[in-house]
């Protein structure tokens, strides 16, 4: 009788195993929502407090007379906002890295207190210098994005993951709905309440933006406030260390001799760059700096094109009606991402989520300019209306981009070096998003002075860019990696 001879199994990343299927099925570990509340309590601050200015920053440009009074020109200096990224992409892996030594607390501390003394700054700022300073200021204090998706992959694993990364998103649309509002509605209070007595005095005149930003800067003390009392550590060597201690009893016995420590223990510090730039790691951040380029040039052209005459290529809105667009953008992305992200996620896998996510972009990058082209034919009516109305869609399903993106960075990490990998993958997207805004409203003002392809010139360079990061997408694997010691 033959002996049957096994033979291996060989898989690729196309194969559909069994295993796989398994893998998916396995029991979710419980998710910590108290920890999970804080991180999403900090998460809030960020983009309230930076897309606050979004409303009135080229008004504010505008007003600050350094255009001469061409308006084609306020295209160049409102990538001001852009600054954060720069100096953000600084220090960011500094942060990250040291989250890894002296904990993830700390450093959410430091990042809190930068946020709130730049966005107070800003708004007491009365030349372009001082919102350049200001601006700097947030960035190299604020390295809170890396550590807090390190601090999510240290309470999760993958079984949960992708129910506790869909509340990034959700919860970043949030305070991208609620700072643009605040910024749109407080801004200029001595116009926007002109029968206060308390807006009538000479301070509001001379600093008509501060509203908003002491609003929003409030808000992001009492988060620090919550960090300080409430948030326990997570770094993982710590809580190693501290469950050894609690294990230990209070009198030592003489003669146990000291037990040898084990490989993961010895290892209790982050791993060098050099070992860290894996494969994984090299094509998981490489995605999501291509995200992050083309999700902020689109937040920089929004508002641009928004509020720019319907001569210069734009709607001609006013700073209110830009705050409830994109107010309406934060609500329905965060609706989108809470409904679906998951269930889209366990459909689909995470790959193709990313990359229906950053198909959209090649759609947005048209609308503009059809925008453009109605409105001047017709008018601002309801088939404008419409088409914003479809761009916010589009947007809320470009969103899902981040969570599966974040998945994939995570699962390349290894535990021990986690804050210093996000690090790397923060630094590098801050760099893009430096880049970003300012080359997007550069490009506008130049497309619209030199009337390159009709003024739409800076739409077509990034609707070659979208296709270009679909192609990059398209080497991710079809699942995330599974968890690096």
């Amino acid at each position: 009788m033959e002996t049957a001879v096994i033979e291996p199994v060989v898989t690729t990343e196309q194969t559909p195993l069994l295993a796989h299927s398994a893998r998916r099925e396995q029991r979710r570990t419980p998710i910590p929502w108290k920890q999970l509340s804080i991180i999403m309590i900090i998460q809030i601050c960020e983009p309230m407090a930076s897309q606050s200015i979004y409303p009135y920053i080229n008004q504010l440009i505008s007003e600050l007379d350094i255009t001469g009074g061409d308006e084609k020109k306020v295209g160049y200096y409102a990538g001001v906002e852009a600054l954060f990224f720069f100096t953000e992409s600084l220090t960011i892996l500094q942060w990250s890295r040291a989250s890894d030594i002296v904990g993830r607390k700390p450093i959410l501390l430091i990042g809190l207190f930068g946020t709130a003394l730049s966005i107070l700054s800003f708004g007491l700022s009365r030349s372009f210098w001082a919102l350049v300073v200001s601006r700097c200021l947030c960035g190299l204090l604020n390295g809170n994005v890396g550590v807090m998706k390190s601090t999510l992959g240290d309470l999760t694993d993958r079984t949960n993951r992708a129910d506790v990364f869909v509340f990034l998103p959700i919860v970043w649309s949030f305070g991208a709905s609620v700072g643009p509002l605040i910024g749109g509605s407080l801004a200029r209070p001595h116009n926007r309440f002109p029968n206060s007595k308390f807006f009538a005095l000479r301070f509001w005149l001379e600093f008509p933006y501060f509203l908003p930003c002491v609003v929003t800067g409030s808000f992001v003390f009492v988060a620090w406030f919550i960090v300080l009392v409430f948030f326990k550590e997570t770094v993982p060597w710590k809580t190693q260390k501290d469950a050894r201690k609690a294990s230990e009893p209070s009198t030592p016995a003489l003669e146990s001799p000291p037990a040898s420590p084990s490989p993961s223990a010895a290892q209790n510090g982050p791993l060098p760059l050099r070992d860290l730039l894996t494969e994984s790691v090299v094509l998981s951040v490489s995605n999501y700096v291509a995200l992050g380029l083309l999700n902020t040039s689109i937040l920089a052209l929004l508002p641009l094109f928004l509020t720019m005459p319907i001569s210069i290529g734009g709607l001609g809105l006013t700073p209110p009606q830009i705050g409830a667009i994109l107010c309406a953008y934060g609500f329905v992305t965060g609706t989108f991402q809470l409904l679906f992200f998951s269930r889209i996620v366990r459909r689909i896998g995470e790959k193709r989520t990313f990359l229906v996510g950053m198909s959209t972009n090649l759609v947005i990058f048209l609308l503009f300019p059809v925008m453009n082209t109605v409105v001047r034919s017709a008018g601002l009516g309801w088939g404008v209306y419409g088409l914003l109305a479809l761009l916010v869609f589009l947007f809320a399903v470009m969103d899902i981009s981040f969570g599966a993106v974040f998945m994939f960075v995570t699962a390349s990490a290894p535990k021990s070096s986690r804050g210093t990998v996000n690090g790397i993958s923060q630094t590098s997207v801050a760099i893009a998003r430096a880049i970003g805004p300012a080359a997007a409203t550069s490009l506008f003002s130049l497309s619209e002075q030199l009337n390159l392809l009709g003024g739409y010139f800076v739409y077509v360079v990034f609707f070659g860019a979208s296709c270009a990061a679909l192609v990059l997408g398209g080497r991710l694997p079809e699942e995330v990696w599974d968890d690096i010691e």
